[in-house]
C-alpha cells in the first residue's frame, strides 16, 4: 500500500499508551489479540489473500487505535465503579473487548463523515481516504470495520458456555447505537442553508442531531455495556443512565462545535471545517438566536462558503457577537446543571457519571 501508515500509526499509538487508567491494558488486548484474531479469521474463513490482509491491518491500525480511546476507557471505568474488585478483575477483559467494539465503531463513522464533509485531516494526519492509494475504498474499508464490530461480539460472548442473555443485550445496543448515529448524520447532513430554509436552524433542531450523531455512541454505549456486564437488568436504571448521557454529550458535542472554529489545528489535530460545510453548528444557532438583521444578511451571504475570505467573515461576526464568551458562560452552566443531576442518582454509584463529565470538562482537544 503506497506509503504505508503503520510507523505512523505506531507512534501516535505508543505515544497515548502511558498512564495507568487502563489504557496500556486494552492497547495490549488489541496488539496481542483483537487484531491478530480477525486477521486469522480473514485468511482461514473467508479466504482472504495476503493483500487483502495487508490493506485491512493498516486500515484498522491508521484509523481505530490513535485516538485518545476515552469510549474504550469509559467502559472499563464505569464497570470499575459498579462491581467489586474482584468481579472487576474477572470482566476486565471482556469490558476491554466491548471497548474495542465502541472504537471500531468510532472509526467506522469518523471514515465516512470525513469523506460526506471533505475533511483533510483527522487526529493530525491525513484522513484515510485522503490517502493516494485509499480514496473511494475507505466506504468499503468503513463498511468492513463495522463487521468487525460483530465478529468481535461473536468470538467473545456468542457460542456455547456463554451467557446468551447478555450476548443478545450487547448485539442489541450495538445495532440500536449504530442506526442511531446514522440517523443522527442524517440529520446533520441534509441541513442545507440557504435564504428559505434557514429557519431550520434552530436549537431543538440542533439537540436532536447531537442526542443521535454523538451521545448515544461515545457515552451512552460505554455506559450501557458496563452496565450489562455488571449483571444488571432495571430498565429505570438505563433509562436514568440515558438521560444523564445525551446531556454530557450535548455538552461534549458543543465543546467539539466551539473547538472547530476557535481550536488549534495542531491541538485538535484537525483543519475545523463546520462553517465551510454549512454545519447546524451551536456557534451558528447561538449566533441567529440574537443576531441583527444586518448581521443575519451577513452570515447568511458567507456562511457554507469554502473560500477563505467567507471562513474569515463568519468568524468576524461570531467575535463582533462575543461568541466565545457566550461559550464559557454555557460551559459553566451545564456543568452545573450536569453535577446537579448526577447528585440526584440512585440505584447505581454516581462515581460512573462524574467520570464521564470529569474527562471532558475544559477539554481543549
Amino acid at each position: 500500500m503506497g506509503d504505508s501508515p503503520s510507523a505512523a500509526k505506531k507512534a501516535r499509538t505508543e505515544g497515548s499508551s502511558s498512564g495507568g487508567d487502563g489504557r496500556e491494558y486494552i492497547l495490549s488486548l488489541y496488539r496481542s489479540r483483537l487484531l491478530p484474531d480477525l486477521l486469522n479469521e480473514m485468511r482461514e474463513q473467508y479466504e482472504m489473500d495476503e493483500d487483502a490482509t495487508t490493506w485491512v491491518r493498516e486500515m484498522v491500525e491508521y484509523t481505530v487505535p490513535g485516538g485518545k480511546l476515552n469510549r474504550a476507557l469509559f467502559v472499563l471505568q464505569s464497570l470499575k465503579c459498579l462491581v467489586d474488585p474482584a468481579a472487576y478483575e474477572k470482566l476486565k477483559e471482556q469490558a476491554a473487548v466491548c471497548g474495542w467494539a465502541i472504537e471500531w465503531l468510532q472509526a467506522y463513522f469518523l471514515i465516512e463523515d470525513d469523506i460526506m464533509d471533505g475533511s483533510v485531516t483527522r487526529r493530525g494526519a491525513p484522513c484515510w481516504y485522503k490517502k493516494a492509494d485509499v480514496g473511494m475504498i475507505a466506504i468499503n474499508d468503513g463498511i468492513v470495520l463495522d463487521q468487525q464490530i460483530f465478529r468481535m461480539l461473536k468470538a467473545h460472548f456468542g457460542g456455547q458456555g456463554r451467557d446468551p442473555a447478555l450476548y443478545a443485550t450487547l448485539l442489541d445496543l450495538f445495532h440500536e447505537t449504530t442506526y442511531q448515529t446514522a440517523l443522527g448524520q442524517l440529520l446533520d447532513t441534509t441541513m442545507p442553508i440557504n435564504n428559505d430554509n434557514l429557519r431550520k436552524f434552530s436549537m431543538a433542531a440542533y439537540k436532536r442531531i447531537v442526542k443521535y450523531k454523538t451521545a448515544f455512541y461515545s457515552f451512552y454505549l460505554p455506559v450501557a455495556c458496563a452496565m450489562a456486564l455488571a449483571g444488571l437488568t432495571d430498565a429505570k436504571l438505563f433509562e436514568q443512565a440515558k438521560r444523564i448521557c445525551v446531556i454530557v454529550g450535548e455538552f461534549f458535542q458543543v465543546q467539539d462545535d466551539y473547538l472547530d472554529c476557535y481550536g488549534a489545528p495542531e491541538v485538535i489535530g484537525k483543519v475545523g471545517t463546520d462553517i465551510e460545510d454549512c454545519k447546524c453548528g451551536w456557534l451558528a444557532v447561538r449566533f441567529l438566536d440574537t443576531c441583527s438583521a444586518d448581521d443575519m444578511a451577513a452570515f447568511k451571504r458567507h456562511y457554507g462558503k469554502h473560500d477563505a475570505a467567507d471562513v474569515a467573515a463568519i468568524k468576524a461576526l461570531y467575535a463582533k457577537a462575543g461568541m466565545e464568551a457566550t461559550y464559557h458562560a454555557y460551559e459553566e452552566a451545564t456543568y452545573a446543571e450536569i453535577t446537579k443531576l448526577i447528585d440526584d442518582v440512585v440505584g447505581m454509584p454516581k462515581e460512573v457519571f462524574t467520570n464521564l463529565v470529569n474527562k471532558i470538562y475544559k477539554r481543549s482537544k
